[in-house]
């Protein structure tokens, strides 16, 4: 998000209004992503992907999945070791604790709409917004679910070099397609 954004939340298609805890804590917008509830606001950033996959063998998990390997990549640049969690969209790190913590917790979100086989939105990755802005929603429509980021975790990057470690990660992702895979 830009400085000085105001918070906001977003409803995905598959957002359900139980899981606005909060309507009146910030402006709420429907749009036409795909997923739940979540939450934008100062502290982090926020990426639109806007690829053709016809060009990209036309599959949308296919689409999730590198964006989700495209954040890894970038938070492993920072120093912080992010994965997947079974059965759930996004991109999450294990919470400190120790080894009988087994407590997970979500550091990005993702939610993107194809139309015509053309992507639209993208992810947030939490860099260092104010975590208490999240309690206003169920975030994701995932109850229990906790949520942090790379503050919170003591990894103090700046905007300027999580952006860094995104660019070096995206043709990794999504390699440039040649001319004649096109045609």
């Amino acid at each position: 998000m830009a400085a000085g954004a105001s918070p906001i939340y977003t409803c995905g298609t598959s957002a359900r209004d139980n899981e606005l805890l909060d309507r009146l804590r910030f402006p709420v917008y429907r749009t036409g992503r795909g997923g739940r509830v979540t939450y934008h606001g100062p502290g982090q950033r926020v990426g639109y992907v806007m690829l053709d996959l016809r060009q990209r063998g036309a599959d949308v998990r296919a689409f999730v999945w590198r964006l989700e390997d495209w954040l890894i990549a970038a938070l492993a640049e920072l120093g912080l070791e992010a994965r997947r969690s079974e059965g759930k969209i996004g991109i999450w790190v294990h919470l400190p604790g120790g080894v009988a913590s087994r407590r997970e917790a979500k550091i990005g979100a993702i939610g993107v709409r194809v139309r015509r086989w053309v992507t639209f939105h993208g992810f947030a990755l939490n860099v260092s917004p104010d975590l208490s802005h999240f309690a206003g929603i169920v975030p994701c429509g995932l109850a229990g679910s906790a949520v942090t980021s790379l503050q919170a975790l003591g990894v103090d990057a700046t905007m300027a070099e999580v952006d860094a470690a995104l660019r070096a990660g995206f043709t990794k992702a999504f390699p440039p397609v040649s001319a004649a895979e096109v045609s």
